[in-house]
């Protein structure tokens, strides 16, 4: 493979930066959110240390940007054990999963991102490390050939995905912890803001937080990152402090609305309506149209919009709801001959 197939957590924070190092926290009281899953992860892991045994294999849905990686690091630090942190796509060969899993030491988190887009033969080797903590490798080749079982320490696999429907039903039952992630209350994302920019040593005005966290799109990564750009127009600006006039400035340079969509939410929406009369349009045919892959308008606009109530699926395709007429100033009539 040409990419590295395992990253330490050391090296994990240093390949994201000073500033994610800082931001990220590392205990679940200091993580902010989805109060649920920190709760049943809290009783969970305290659990597991009261038996002195690793915590039973955990796998984190929902849409990107929520906070799976940082929860995955969490659960390492909570547990006092190393992370060790991976991708589905990055595993090409049952080889090279049985290389990872012998490196690991007692009691470790193994994190795999994207875990639904691991190859079916690699999920045949993951199946009795998680259940047995063993793993059978055959040596030789031809009539030679044998198969030599090796015992593997105890340890979690935390896996993360955005399309849990995509993994097996074999994969998907070997998880003992199951939590979903939904996108984050406002005032959720105006205390992550509020807490970054404390960390990042910009001052920040409450209203301006408030102004970021709406237009987040409910999602602390994005809220994180118009913090960083509104940040520097106001350092190019030279203002003292972070005002909600020159956070609404630079959001609007940025071309973010006040709901947090985006000039790609705009141009798929308004395609739809003008081309298609509002739907009912395939996923493939909108993503053509737009000039995006299907798999990112599924993944990163599409929940959203729907979340908002933007956009409808069917099972002929997806159909522009009214409230996104109303919002953008359309009426049907306008656009019904395409």
């Amino acid at each position: 493979m040409d990419e590295e197939r395992l990253i330490s957590q050391e090296r994990l924070l240093e390949d994201e930066g000073g500033e994610d190092e800082s931001i990220r926290p590392l205990s679940l009281q200091r993580y902010i959110g989805q109060e649920q899953v920190k709760r049943n992860l809290h009783v969970f892991i305290e659990a597991a240390k009261m038996r002195e045994e690793s915590l039973d294999h955990v796998l984190l849905y929902g849409p990107p940007g929520l906070g799976k990686t940082t929860l995955a690091m969490i659960v390492a630090h909570e547990m006092n054990v190393n992370l060790r942190t991976t991708s589905g796509p990055a595993i090409e060969r049952p080889g090279d999963l049985a290389t990872i899993l012998t490196t690991l030491e007692p009691g470790d988190v193994l994190f795999i991102d994207e875990v639904h887009r691991l190859q079916r033969s690699v999920e045949e080797v993951l199946y009795p490390a998680m259940e047995d903590f063993s793993i059978d490798i055959v040596i030789g080749q031809g009539s030679g050939a044998k198969s030599v079982r090796l015992d593997l320490p105890p340890f979690t696999l935390v896996g993360a995905t955005t399309r849990a429907g995509l993994l097996s039903a074999p994969l998907r039952d070997r998880f003992g912890v199951m939590s979903r992630l939904d996108f984050y209350k406002l005032e959720e994302l105006a205390a992550i803001v509020l807490r970054t920019s404390e960390l990042l040593g910009v001052d920040i005005e409450d209203e301006a937080a408030d102004e970021i966290a709406r237009r987040a799109r409910g999602t602390p990564r994005i809220a994180n990152r118009l913090l960083r750009r509104v940040r520097d127009f106001a350092q190019v600006n030279r203002a003292a402090s972070i005002t909600l006039n020159e956070a609404e400035k630079a959001l609007e340079h940025l071309q973010v609305d006040r709901l947090g969509l985006d000039h790609i939410d705009h141009r798929l929406l308004q395609t739809l309506v003008e081309k298609f009369t509002g739907g009912p349009v395939g996923i493939d045919t909108m993503a053509a149209v737009v000039g995006e892959e299907a798999e990112t308008i599924e993944d990163v606009y599409e929940p959203y919009l729907l979340q908002i109530g933007f956009l409808q699926r069917t099972p002929r395709g997806r159909v522009v709801a009214p409230s996104a007429y109303d919002h953008f100033g359309w009426t049907r009539a306008e656009h019904s001959n395409g």
